[in-house]
């Protein structure tokens, strides 16, 4: 059976979404082929390639928020951050869900896939919100920015909810024979959202950053995600005769669905930069020593002419009763006194010279004149 808009019954013969066991008729409808269960503690486990991915797809999420947590002053980091979060939680139910942990017969999976379907239309509501952070509309990280998102996705998440509830237990006028309010938020409303997405950030990536790589990512994640809508709706019943009921189409299009998230993240990174001054273990700032004694024309520098201080003032004047740097003396009656600093002899190890008074180059302290002792 086809397609048709508003029913889920040709959906549901074709791929095992969490809302066929409570549509189309009262016992819901089965798949034409779906994956083979096993029995684990007496416990039949359906799905389980697929419960693998939803583990695995936990755990990359679980690292990935780790990565944006650490950048600390990267643009849209709360924003983005609640889409991986939500996007976890989702993973966590579908795995209970999927795998018959939660039975089907039971009122709690009732409930179970109505915060299911609203978490879903919420989290395509927050990817689409995220699309528009980094025009700047308001200001990231702030309050505005973070309770518009929250009020939104919120608002989503409870009108999803409540169609959901009331289609399963047909009530408010809603009937689970003919779900058509369900079949938009729960189908056509990602479908929405993900090519608004796509554009938005395709506008941002020409119009603000100069780098074209982030374009890979959107068109990889744009891949993934229409990949596994394909593979789902389109090939499930004929991957699952192919490969003798081992896996199914929705194998694919839940690992595709990780892959564009991952995709999603890697956009997110390539186009935010964090701020070094603020970052945690970036390089050590080099210290510039700037001292007034040794810039250009300061006492200990180079003058704007490029001669130094010594060679502007080569001999000081004398201090009275010290000797200049000929050798005499200024008011001092002492001739023939060696001079003070000037060698008698020279480094220990080396020959006492004659007559090498005013003469530079050995030591000069303590004086040779056997004199004075």
């Amino acid at each position: 059976m086809g397609m048709s808009f508003g029913s889920f019954t040709g959906v549901c013969e074709t791929a095992a979404l969490v809302v066929c066991p409570l549509v189309g008729t009262a016992q819901g409808v089965e798949p034409t082929c779906y994956s083979r269960n096993v029995d684990i503690g007496g416990t039949l486990i359906f799905q389980p390639s697929t419960c693998f991915v939803h583990i695995v797809a936990i755990i990359m999420t679980a690292i990935m928020i780790l990565h944006i947590r650490s950048k600390y002053t990267a643009v849209g980091r709360k924003e983005i951050v609640m889409f991986f979060y939500m996007y976890m939680v989702i993973e966590l139910l579908a795995m209970f869900l999927d795998s018959g942990i939660i039975p089907t017969s039971s009122q709690a999976y009732l409930w179970f896939a109505g915060v299911y379907t609203g978490l879903v239309a919420a989290t395509f509501c927050c990817l689409l919100i995220n699309g528009f952070v980094g025009f700047q509309f308001a200001e990231d990280g702030t309050p505005l920015s973070l309770w518009f998102l929250r009020i939104s996705c919120l608002v989503v998440f409870g009108v999803s909810f409540f169609i959901a509830i009331a289609t399963f237990k047909q009530q408010f006028g809603f009937n689970y024979t003919k779900p058509i309010a369900l079949f938009i938020v729960y189908l056509l409303w990602p479908i929405i959202c993900v090519p608004i997405y796509i554009v938005s950030q395709l506008i941002l990536v020409f119009r603000t950053l100069e780098d074209r790589w982030p374009i890979g990512d959107i068109v990889f994640g744009t891949v993934f995600f229409a990949g596994g809508q394909v593979l789902l709706f389109a090939f499930s019943v004929t991957i699952c005769d192919a490969i003798k009921h081992y896996i199914d189409g929705l194998f694919f299009f839940s690992l595709c669905v990780l892959l564009s998230v991952m995709m999603v993240y890697k956009y997110w990174d390539d186009i935010t930069r964090e701020d070094l001054e603020f970052s945690v273990g970036s390089k050590a700032a080099v210290w510039e020593v700037k001292d007034p004694l040794l810039a250009p024309g300061g006492p200990g520098g180079d003058d704007e002419d490029g001669s130094s201080s010594e060679q502007r003032y080569p001999n000081p004047p004398p201090l009275p009763g010290y000797p200049s740097s000929n050798g005499s003396y200024s008011n001092f009656s002492g001739q023939g006194m060696p001079a003070y600093g000037q060698p008698q002899g020279g480094y220990r190890g080396q020959p006492q010279q004659q007559g090498s008074v005013g003469k530079a180059g050995g030591r000069g302290y303590p004086p040779g004149n056997p004199e004075r002792y």
